[in-house]
């Protein structure tokens, strides 16, 4: 499809669906310029391998002398009021258009922050999950944000083995750590050598980016790292 076809069909959508903010309601886009200055982006100093806040700007006491799969974790937003309700309207009612939306804000961290991989990998849904919902938004994502800096996407580097719950509905980090545990497998070997960010919408305890890369490593990944839209914390 030609840039002026996709520019019709949106124009078209926004015809008979407008947009409205998923902040304050006004029609026009999905997050308004007003809302979109009041989101609450997660700033430096953080944590150089989780990403949460950290005041020394180096290790944070849980990172503090443990050993991952996982180089860093970076996300731009931090999780709660407008950013919260367009991922829970994103992954929950179906509002798969808003990808777009959140995909730029990805993109242009990426950009600001001097990012370098040689592919971008969406955290994979159990087949069972992605039936039941219909798409996977850290698929959508990676897409989106593949599209706008020119580095591929690849959803078929590992696969997710275990059904295991939703993060959302566990109640500690260690249960989170334990849910994730062996839930991926790498299914590739081209991931060997390569240096890889994993996609993925919000990050809790890390769990699910950590059980990716763990799969990655076994398989001679070189540098991992984590990209999420928003972080818990």
């Amino acid at each position: 499809m030609t840039i002026r076809l996709k520019q019709l069909q949106r124009e078209v959508i926004d015809l008979f669906f407008p947009r409205s903010c998923v902040g304050c309601g006004k029609t026009g886009d999905f997050i308004c310029i007003t809302c979109s200055k009041k989101l609450s982006r997660l700033l430096p100093p953080v944590c150089q391998r989780c990403g949460k806040p950290e005041s020394s700007g180096m290790y944070c006491r849980e990172c503090w002398g443990t050993h991952n799969h996982i180089q860093a974790i970076r996300s731009v937003f931090v999780f709660e009021g407008i950013i919260r309700r367009a991922v829970h309207e994103f992954k929950y009612r179906n509002l798969r258009s808003i990808a777009v939306c959140l995909s730029q804000y990805m993109a242009d961290y990426f950009v600001e922050h001097e990012f370098a991989a040689d592919v971008l990998l969406p955290v994979p849904m159990h087949e069972k999950r992605l039936k039941r919902r219909g798409y996977n938004q850290s698929e959508l994502l990676a897409g989106q944000i593949s599209a706008m800096i020119s580095v591929p996407v690849r959803g078929d580097l590992i696969k997710r083995v275990r059904d295991n719950k939703p993060q959302a509905r566990t109640t500690s980090a260690e249960e989170r750590w334990s849910n994730m545990r062996d839930a991926f497998t790498c299914v590739s070997s081209e991931v060997s050598g390569k240096d890889i960010i994993i996609i993925d919408d919000v990050c809790t305890s890390g769990a699910t980016l950590e059980a990716c890369a763990a799969a990655l490593k076994l398989n001679g990944a070189n540098n991992i790292s984590g990209f999420t839209l928003a972080r818990e914390i």
